[in-house]
């Protein structure tokens, strides 16, 4: 496997960051997820600009323009020979001292690493999953703002600890305020009387590129889809429930706090995103083969 560091494509073995780097001493930088399919790169230019869009926000520079961070991508990729898979893009503050000041950090570190990926058994698609709810909230807006897609995802990890002590995949966090919010590392959708519904951003949810496209394959669909909040009673009582990320994809609820959604099997217009999806990502992206 080749990863590319800082301008280079180096073995994996070779791949190495300096223990000062800021990233990881403090979780200081930015990332994104991103799916191949079939030798495209879904949604590409869409994840970069949120990365870049991240990086402003901590007042972080990165060296690259985005154009060239695109094409860095798009030949590491090639690089490793990858027709299907994951990339994971990291800018980080990059090598300073002990201290907390960015300043001290002048130069920004740039990983890309691309490789092969599988969240959940596929199992999991066909029957649905059972989650709980976790005691551990959701980040304040007021203190991180989730658009930021930082590299401290302790938040994120805390709850999923507690979804590995029930013993299962994933878990729903609330927020602040007790709304729900999203999932430890996916968005969630609910269907009540045939319209689709997802927290607002406001709430503390991040922005998913995946939860974007489902909405825009909703609308495409004449399905009726609302953004506002909701609570776990309106989880208990949906008609359907699922998740979405860029690993994960569409998964399937059928159950919350042992609760059965949709008498415990996956629902009609959650099956049919599924299919939408799958057709949509075969066409849509980067190529990364061209003749």
């Amino acid at each position: 496997m080749l990863i590319y560091l800082n301008g280079k494509l180096v073995p994996k073995e070779e791949a190495k960051v300096s223990v000062f780097d800021h990233g990881f001493l403090y979780g200081d930088g930015v990332f994104e997820g991103i799916r191949i399919y079939n030798g495209r790169i879904f949604k590409l230019k869409e994840h970069i600009e949120r990365l870049y869009a991240s990086a402003h926000a901590i007042d972080l520079k990165p060296p690259l323009t985005q154009e060239e961070l695109l094409q860095a991508t798009v030949e590491t990729v090639r690089a490793n020979n990858l027709r299907d898979g994951y990339i994971r893009i990291v800018i980080s503050r990059g090598e300073g001292d002990l201290g907390l000041d960015p300043k001290k950090c002048p130069n920004p570190t740039v990983v890309i690493i691309a490789d092969k990926i599988a969240i959940y058994p596929e199992e999991v698609y066909k029957k649905g999953m059972k989650i709980i709810t976790v005691s551990t909230r959701r980040n304040s807006p007021q203190a991180l703002n989730p658009n930021i897609k930082s590299l401290n995802y302790l938040n994120n990890i805390l709850a999923k600890i507690e979804a590995n002590r029930a013993n299962v995949p994933e878990a729903i966090m609330l927020s602040i305020e007790g709304y729900v919010a999203e999932a430890t590392g996916d968005n969630i959708f609910i269907v009540k009387n045939k319209t689709l519904i997802t927290p607002p951003l406001h709430l503390g949810v991040l922005p998913g590129i995946t939860r974007q496209t489902v909405i825009e394959l909703a609308k495409e669909r004449g399905i009726i889809t609302e953004e506002k909040p909701f609570t776990l009673y309106d989880v208990y009582t949906a008609d359907e429930c699922f998740l979405t990320g860029t690993a994960a994809e569409i998964v399937p609820v059928v159950e919350v706090d042992g609760r059965e959604i949709n008498g415990g099997v996956p629902g009609e217009i959650t099956l049919l995103l599924m299919k939408d999806f799958h057709e949509y990502v075969k066409k849509e992206g980067v190529e990364v083969y061209k003749d």
